[in-house]
C-alpha cells in the first residue's frame, strides 16, 4: 500500500510539472555533453595540424546537440 501510495504522489506531482520543465530535464544533460566535448576539442587544439581539425569537428557536434536540444525544448507538451 505504501509503495502505491509513493508511486500515486509521485504520479501527481508529475502531472503537475509544466512541460517546459521536462524538456529542460532531458535536455540539460545533452547540452552539458556537448559542452564537454567542445572543452575536448579546444584542449586538443594545442596539436598541430590534427588539433585544429578535432576541434572544429567537436564544435559541430556541439551545435548539432545544441539545435536537437532547441528542437526538444519547442516540443509543446
Amino acid at each position: 500500500m505504501k509503495m502505491l501510495t509513493r508511486f500515486a504522489v509521485v504520479a501527481l506531482m508529475a502531472s503537475m510539472l509544466s512541460g517546459c520543465f521536462l524538456t529542460k530535464i532531458v535536455t540539460t544533460p545533452m547540452r552539458i555533453v556537448g559542452a564537454g566535448g567542445s572543452v575536448l576539442g579546444a584542449g586538443l587544439s594545442i596539436i598541430p595540424v590534427a588539433g585544429n581539425t578535432a576541434d572544429e569537428a567537436l564544435e559541430g557536434v556541439d551545435g548539432a546537440i545544441d539545435q536537437a536540444a532547441d528542437t526538444i525544448d519547442d516540443v509543446p507538451i
